[in-house]
């Protein structure tokens, strides 16, 4: 297991979770909100579970993963990733309060908290997807 290998997963996972978004999308604009709120069910379990399998992976199984970002050359690399962060963690952390509003049927919060999520989400898609090496 490289690095590399985790990032093409991630990348793979990424692009998985964004089809059932756009799924979930699709039918909030078709008027199915019961389905909206089941795909979006289905997108945060997957997404929570592949942010604490990430983490399981680099901090508990093989911490010395990403130790290439850290050689000379590479810095690079690290600015894409941080760019990448400032997309992906901001939606990781408002993903459990879009679930909340939805379930609670805040309609109002959570429509305004899904035009910011949908944003973070597509930054995060484009940046994750787009700018990380996995070769």
């Amino acid at each position: 297991m490289t690095g590399q290998n985790v990032i093409l997963t991630l990348k793979i996972l990424v692009v998985t979770v964004t089809i059932l978004l756009c799924c979930s999308l699709y039918a909030l604009y078709r008027g199915n909100y019961r389905l909206h709120g089941r795909i979006n069910l289905v997108f945060f379990t997957l997404t929570l579970v592949t942010l604490l399998g990430f983490e399981v992976v680099i901090r508990l199984v093989d911490d010395t993963l990403f130790n290439y970002l850290h050689e000379p050359g590479n810095e690079w690399i690290r600015r894409r990733l941080q760019v990448h962060l400032c997309f992906a963690v901001p939606s990781a952390v408002m993903m459990p309060a879009m679930l909340y509003t939805g379930l609670k049927r805040n309609a109002r919060v959570h429509k305004l908290m899904g035009y910011a999520f949908v944003g973070l989400w597509a930054g995060t898609f484009v940046t994750g997807v787009f700018f990380l090496p996995h070769n």
